[in-house]
């Protein structure tokens, strides 16, 4: 039997709102995560290592970073056909950029008819999670289905907060529930649902008939919202149980790890899953590596007896008689003497002075905290000198000049 042939979709154009200041200079799957990686690394490794490797990502809203960050970086040998490339709007169906995530796809319908696949796998660009996708589409193929939907078990009580999947004792999707009130529970786990992780695969005519039919319907053109309920009503859909996917190399703590880091909230709290002994997610898995553009730097450094303690020290730092813990510290940041960060997460470039205190903040690019300053331990001084603050997480924007006090 020969091997069929996929083409992947990664949706990439998000704005992020909810991640703001994060994305207010760039695309929601640019932003960094993990002191080396973007967040977009993460379906790409995903990609490559189930060896799906003609890869299109789908970009729109502040997307040069983005644009800049997959060309530089995922560069793949073109000896058997392999390559990620990013695709901006271009207007092809008329003088409107995307009108949602199904009308993405719709505008981009040259990229299947070019490549001409049996099955097309679209997948969501800001998730951190490790996935053997090609289990998902054997599944998909061996149901003879048109669509089959990843789904993650979560809590019936925390279910109302998802697209939630009623399925059958034969993974056979009933109905697709948006943020139901009574969430339904698994055949097997009654106290379970299906939360929906915007994944998807297709088998490529059946996709290419319900785009075109939802593009002359007035809908909002959304693949979760509207191309699969499509699919769903006409009793061809499928789930495909994300617990089941096993994945080389994952520890029993960190297996079926998946996170949406859509607020500041939930992006500050997948980082500190990857910094304890057993992380909740493990950056060290050498069987299924998350790739990205490793910065040329030299190791880290600890001077004067500087000190990190359960934390994440990326290359070019300097940890200068000052005090780390429970942080993630990207490429060539400064912790000067004398002062402490406690649960935070610096992007590169950021420096804090002798004497600071930094805790639990996100300090984006190229900040630099001056001596004495506190962050992130009064939240009405942090607001009124213009930082965020939600949630209990202080966030001070790329290149915010921060006044001595």
């Amino acid at each position: 039997m020969s091997k069929p042939s996929v083409l992947a979709i990664v949706l990439a154009g998000g704005e992020g709102k909810r991640l703001m200041p994060l994305t207010a200079d760039r695309a929601k799957p640019a932003v960094p995560f993990g002191g080396t990686y973007r967040l977009i690394d993460f379906v790409l490794s995903n990609l490559v290592n189930s060896d799906l490797r003609k890869i299109c990502v789908l970009t729109q809203y502040k997307s040069h970073s983005l644009d800049r960050h997959i060309s530089v970086t995922w560069r793949m040998s073109t000896l058997l056909g392999a390559y990620v490339t990013s695709v901006p709007a271009q207007q092809r169906t008329g003088k409107q950029w995307f009108q949602g995530s199904a009308d993405a796809i719709y505008q981009s319908m040259n990229l299947i008819n070019d490549e001409d696949p049996d099955y097309v796998v679209v997948f969501g660009a800001d998730n951190i999670y490790r996935m053997d996708v090609s289990q998902m589409l054997d599944q998909h193929i061996e149901s003879g289905l048109d669509c089959t939907v990843a789904g993650i078990r979560v809590p019936r009580s925390e279910a109302t907060a998802f697209g939630v999947i009623d399925a059958d004792e034969n993974n056979k999707i009933k109905t697709f529930l948006e943020k139901p009130a009574d969430p339904p529970g698994l055949p097997d786990s009654p106290d379970e649902s299906f939360a929906s992780m915007g994944n998807y695969i297709f088998t490529r005519k059946a996709f290419v008939e319900a785009l075109n039919d939802d593009a002359a319907r007035d809908t909002k053109h959304d693949m979760g919202g509207n191309i699969v309920p499509d699919f769903v009503g006409a009793g061809r859909a499928g789930v495909y149980d994300f617990t089941s996917n096993d994945v080389p190399g994952s520890t029993q703590k960190d297996r079926n790890y998946w996170r949406d880091v859509g607020t500041i909230a939930a992006y500050h709290n997948a980082h500190m899953d990857l910094v304890s002994v057993e992380p909740e997610f493990n950056l060290y898995n050498r069987k299924w590596p998350m790739f990205t553009d490793q910065v040329q730097a030299p190791g880290a450094k600890f001077t004067l007896r500087g000190n990190a303690e359960d934390s994440i020290v990326s290359a070019g730092c300097i940890i200068s008689g000052g005090d780390v813990d429970r942080s993630v510290l990207s490429p060539n940041v400064r912790v000067h003497k004398w002062s402490k960060v406690e649960e935070s997460i610096l992007f590169p470039g950021c420096q804090i002075g002798r004497n600071a205190v930094v805790r639990r903040a996100i300090l984006d690019k190229n900040v630099h905290v001056p001596d004495g300053v506190e962050i992130g331990v009064d939240p009405e001084h942090d607001k009124a000198r213009g930082f965020y603050h939600e949630e209990g997480i202080t966030v001070v924007p790329k290149n915010f000049p921060i006044p001595s006090p």
